[in-house]
């Protein structure tokens, strides 16, 4: 499926339930920020994570549903990872990237840097909250900037 076919999916709600996986959502975040800045992203990908959820009936409950910490930290750590291998490791679509980075690989990743407790408070499901064990990465260009 190209880059194009899978945000037309997602957008639509029509990407197969049994398809929307952790290297999907890392997809659909590459792509939107390649396309968009990170705000822009950012947006996108929460709106169109509560359509998808909603279009599959995904219950929103304290440990399921949309979680906007999750969203926002993983969605930086892609970001970081794609400005900071941009310039060096070009990719061409969203495979490539994850492919190339197996660093994201884990849909466990947030570990690294949120306490399950601290991450899955009632608070982190409506508003982004920091992590607690390390901070999330800057954004540095490929170039040290």
């Amino acid at each position: 499926m190209t880059d194009a076919e899978l945000i037309d999916q997602f957008e639509a709600c029509t990407l197969p339930f049994d398809q929307w996986t952790h290297r999907t959502h890392v997809k659909v975040a590459y792509i939107y920020l390649t396309r968009h800045g990170f705000d822009e992203a950012l947006a996108r990908i929460r709106a169109g994570i509560k359509a998808y959820n909603a279009a599959n009936r995904v219950p929103d409950g304290t440990l399921m549903g949309y979680n906007e910490t999750t969203t926002h930290a993983l969605l930086h750590l892609i970001e970081a990872v794609r400005r900071a291998y941009a310039q060096t490791h070009p990719t061409t679509d969203a495979d490539a990237f994850y492919d190339m980075h197996p660093e994201l690989h884990s849909k466990h990743i947030l570990r690294l840097f949120y306490s399950p407790q601290h991450r899955m408070a009632p608070d982190t499901k409506a508003s982004f909250v920091e992590p607690d064990l390390a901070p999330l990465p800057r954004f540095v260009d490929s170039d040290g900037k």
